[in-house]
């Protein structure tokens, strides 16, 4: 049996940057087991199989795979897919228009706004199902920088220190004293295992003010070696919880803040991640993440 397949560049305007993602239309037939193999032959950071959906007025049920494992939810390929099915629902192939895709994850229902031009890449958007909550305490910043190939002078900037977020999935905020501090850090084994392994986490990511492109907010990178990603060209579920900690130590006041986190540089794959807050009585009461998404291949899969 053959599936169609697409492969998209998500989080950037042009092919080969970005996240690349792959989507598995039609995936009824599959269990878990075949998704995840799949998923290991594609070894992106996910793959995303596509099923019809429980409830008839929603898009479609998804399930997201990393190399290695099932994870609820995940931003590029919430943006990727709800672009893609937009793409493909479009009356004309290159019409303009909007279009509203209802995604069933894991993590629950998932809206995602897609915004279609001619001659640009679509641009998804979509409310974060829930808000970032902080998820606990991370170890001492000298055990933090071992495990990353810093020294402990390079790790936190202004008031910013090592904070514990989650969005329905943990990460590591590590702030990080420069632009050059961050280019050089790495997953030092065995201290990362000593460290961040077992910690109900997804991975680190690392953060820090000085920019590549002064229209970005943040510089970052994610490491996810317990999933089977090595390093993640842009991560937008790290991006919904990092809403916690850019509330949390800028001071966020009322009204809507719109931050771009650049992500993927070292990787020579540039992203950018939109980051729309909505602060109301000093708590945050909605968190957005949007950015483009770029086809670059498709195909049949035999399953």
């Amino acid at each position: 049996m053959q599936l169609p397949y697409h492969v998209l560049d998500v989080f950037t305007e042009e092919r080969f940057g970005g996240n690349p993602l792959a989507v598995v239309l039609d995936s009824d037939s599959l269990d878990g087991a075949r998704m995840q193999r799949i998923a290991r032959e594609f070894n992106l950071s996910e793959t995303v199989f596509v099923l019809k959906p429980e409830h008839a007025a929603h898009t479609a049920r998804v399930r997201i795979f990393t190399p290695a494992s099932e994870v609820p939810f995940a931003g590029h390929p919430t943006v990727g897919t709800g672009a893609l099915l937009a793409v493909l629902r479009a009356p004309e192939p290159a019409g303009r228009g909007d279009a509203l895709i209802v995604l069933e994850e894991g993590i629950g229902i998932v809206r995602v706004g897609v915004r279609l031009r001619p001659g640009t890449a679509p641009h998804a958007e979509f409310d974060a199902p829930k808000l970032p909550v902080e998820a606990g305490t991370l170890p001492p910043a000298d055990r933090l920088a071992a495990a990353l190939g810093l020294i402990p002078s390079e790790i936190g900037f202004e008031n910013h220190r090592p904070a514990k977020y989650g969005a329905g999935m943990a990460f590591a905020f590590v702030p990080v004293a420069s632009l050059d501090a961050i280019g050089k850090a790495r997953v030092a084994a065995p201290h990362w295992d000593g460290v961040l392994r077992g910690q109900s986490l997804v991975g680190a990511f690392l953060y820090c003010r000085q920019t590549a492109h002064t229209t970005s907010s943040f510089h970052a990178r994610m490491f996810a070696p317990d999933l089977g990603i090595a390093e993640d060209p842009a991560t937008g579920a790290a991006a919904v919880a990092f809403a916690g900690v850019v509330h949390r130590f800028d001071g966020l006041p009322d009204g809507t803040h719109r931050r771009l986190i650049e992500q993927g540089y070292e990787m020579g794959r540039p992203s950018t991640i939109a980051l729309t807050m909505e602060v109301q009585h000093g708590r945050l009461a909605t968190v957005r993440i949007g950015g483009h998404a770029v086809r670059v291949a498709e195909g049949r899969i035999e399953v």
